[in-house]
């Protein structure tokens, strides 16, 4: 808010603070008139004055009759009997001086009518506070209302033809029965709610006690200055209501500073008690700083929170539009997508768990019609939350068509609910085989397997449109179909790179420990390409010639720890005739070619496709590579020759 905006409303305070004290310095010469006595009265004090005194002393409408005994005060067209004065709560009690205090029927006057809108009157006569007094109607009838519980029988005023009730509360000449006419009107102290089902005794009751009436507002200020108006406008007199308080209580609470910035500019400036203008202009700035705060807290704290989760809703809303339009594109070229309620219902509420991979559960379904065995993916939250692997998987694996890469069937994908349907490949993942305790396969089926896993690897890097890169070969997603066929899977980790950039971002940076390339870490090995995945593939193929985790620190010595490096010493052994040849030729083959997968620098490795031809053909024209690890000989320790690949963790997207 610029500043001149404050000193604007800093001056127009001070003028009115000096015009307002202006003006009630011509009201205090009031306080000139003495207190005097009336009839009973002691003490009585502006704004009443009795008959005779100067024009300027108290308010001509709070004139009082004094006679020995009473005080009497006209207000309308009624005399009342002032029987009690309270300056505490601005209040004075009267009873009607007409009303025939020795009757057991008193009757009102037929004209004595009251002020009933607003709580003063611009002269400055007195009014009738609706929250101090109820009125009550008088009415002569024809005949007799059975109908109606509003009328209460005035028995003792009947006649033989006529017959009087009354009605709480003023009533118009055109809201009453059509045999009824208006005869006179009472006050009643109180609301009109304590007359709820009242006799006509207890209303003559009240009209013998009389009723309240409270001083205009402006007197009280003009009398009690600053102070009083705080309090008269925060404290509230006899005769209010619990439901009136606690509404009043709430509105106060809500406007505080503005009622007292209002009693500030009100007040009246006199010698006991002075608002200067610092004070006034304090007060102000306040309560304008007051305002910001409520509007702060409850129009722009409300609109921020809204603006964020629009902001998020419409974030999301962007992520699935992106996944649905993707999606609309795909199904024209690629897998079925099926609905939700269709997974549901294919792997039959998901009864019958297959494992649990990094991205989510795999379940078994069937599809029908033809009782197609399919296992279905279901992606979790944390892998599905923007879409990214959901969109990987499918646009890679869905334009794939190879017999060693698995099939996708088809895809769900409602709202943030996402599955991937593949075909079923009854004998599991390869880790459950080359790992068992007893050998599962023949070491040609072995080198099979292996030369199935370089085909699909290859296809991905050569056989597409789009160069594929898995980033995440390990025998865990090596999958066999019934004739243990082996088939590439879990694309959640490819890439999609053009043919010709040999170049993939460092953004790309992602696998699993001990099979991941060193250029995955640090460029200054390599860059990252094609050759990231055969290094994978080199560590696959070892531990398939081992039948064991190429890292096992429970092997029976430290020498053999880290396999690729005891098997490369035992391989070069027998180069130089210093070991006996115990290996078989197909386990030789294997431990040699993925020895020459796994060198350093990403320039000394063979392409997939030299690698099938390595696979396919024999020992012959096979050399031993350089020794592809951080040791000096082969009696370095597991620690230190296994040091690089302990770094991965950081990286690391799944470990077994």
């Amino acid at each position: 808010m610029p500043p001149w905006w404050f000193l604007v409303h800093f001056m127009v305070a001070v003028l009115a603070v000096d015009v307002q004290g202006r003006h009630d310095i011509t009201h205090n010469s009031r306080y000139a008139c003495a207190p005097f006595s009336c009839g009973h009265l002691q003490d009585v004090q502006y704004p009443f004055r009795q008959q005779g005194d100067p024009r300027w002393c108290g308010s001509p409408s709070y004139e009082l009759t004094c006679t020995d005994s009473n005080a009497t005060i006209q207000i309308n067209t009624g005399t009342y009997f002032v029987t009690e004065i309270d300056y505490k709560y601005s209040s004075f009690w009267v009873v009607d001086a007409n009303l025939d205090m020795s009757s057991s029927c008193p009757l009102p006057r037929w004209d004595q009518r009251p002020y009933l809108h607003g709580l003063q009157q611009s002269d400055g006569s007195i009014i009738f506070d609706p929250f101090f007094v109820t009125w009550a109607s008088f009415v002569n009838c024809s005949r007799v209302v059975t109908n109606n519980s509003d009328y209460i029988p005035v028995t003792c005023l009947n006649t033989r033809y006529s017959f009087v009730y009354v009605l709480i509360d003023y009533i118009s000449v055109g809201d009453l029965e059509p045999s009824c006419g208006y005869l006179a009107m009472a006050a009643l102290g109180g609301r009109s709610m304590r007359y709820n089902n009242a006799s006509h005794e207890i209303l003559v009751e009240s009209m013998r006690r009389g009723f309240a009436v409270r001083f205009p507002f402006r007197y009280q200020r003009t009398l009690e200055g600053f102070k009083g108006c705080i309090k008269d406008r925060f404290v509230l007199g006899p005769g209010y209501s619990v439901v009136y308080l606690v509404a009043r209580s709430a509105v106060i609470i809500l406007a505080l500073d503005f009622e007292v910035l209002y009693c500030a500019f009100r007040t009246t400036v006199s010698s006991n008690e002075h608002l200067g203008t610092l004070q006034v202009a304090v007060l102000y700035s306040m309560s304008i700083l007051k305002l910001i705060a409520v509007l702060c807290r409850f129009v722009v704290a409300p609109l921020v929170v809204l603006f964020f989760l629009a902001h998020k809703y419409w974030k999301t809303r962007i992520t699935i539009d992106a996944v649905e339009k993707f999606l609309r594109m795909q199904q024209m070229i690629g897998p079925t997508r099926y609905a939700y309620t269709d997974i549901v219902a294919v792997t039959s509420h998901f009864r019958d768990k297959l494992g649990q991979g990094g991205y989510g559960s795999v379940y078994k379904g069937v599809l029908l019609p033809g009782d197609v065995h399919v296992a279905i993916k279901m992606l979790d939250g944390k892998s599905s939350c923007d879409g990214e692997d959901f969109i990987s998987e499918v646009s890679t694996i869905g334009r794939i068509h190879h017999v060693n890469v698995v099939h996708l069937v088809g895809f769900c994908s409602e709202e943030m609910r996402r599955a991937l349907v593949y075909e079923y490949m009854p004998h599991g993942s390869l880790d459950k085989y080359i790992f068992s305790a007893k050998r599962s396969f023949s070491w040609d089926k072995i080198n099979e397997i292996a030369l199935g896993i370089a085909r699909g690897i290859n296809y991905l890097h050569q056989g597409c449109d789009m160069q594929i890169l898995h980033f995440d070969i390990k025998p865990h997603n090596i999958l066999l179909d019934s004739n243990f066929v082996p088939k590439v899977a879990d694309f959640g980790l490819a890439k999609l790179y053009p043919r010709d950039n040999s170049f993939v971002p460092l953004s790309a940076l992602r696998g699993t420990i001990g099979y991941i390339a060193p250029e995955m870490i640090s460029r200054s090995f390599g860059i990252i390409s094609t050759k990231s995945d055969v290094y994978s593939f080199g560590m696959l193929l070892l531990e398939m010639a081992g039948g064991r985790r190429n890292a096992d620190p429970g092997a029976a010595n430290s020498s053999q720890t880290f396999y690729p490096s005891w098997v490369y010493d035992r391989l070069s052994k027998q180069e130089l005739g210093e070991m006996r040849a115990e290996m078989h030729e197909l386990e030789r083959k294997l431990c040699v070619v993925g020895l020459c997968c796994i060198q350093i620098q990403p320039h000394d490795r063979p392409a997939m496709s030299e690698v099938i031809g390595m696979l396919e053909g024999g020992m012959d024209g096979l050399q031993l590579p350089s020794r592809p690890f951080f040791c000096d000989d082969g009696q370095t320790p597991v620690a230190e020759s296994y040091d690089f690949c302990s770094g991965l963790t950081a990286i690391s997207e799944e470990d077994e």
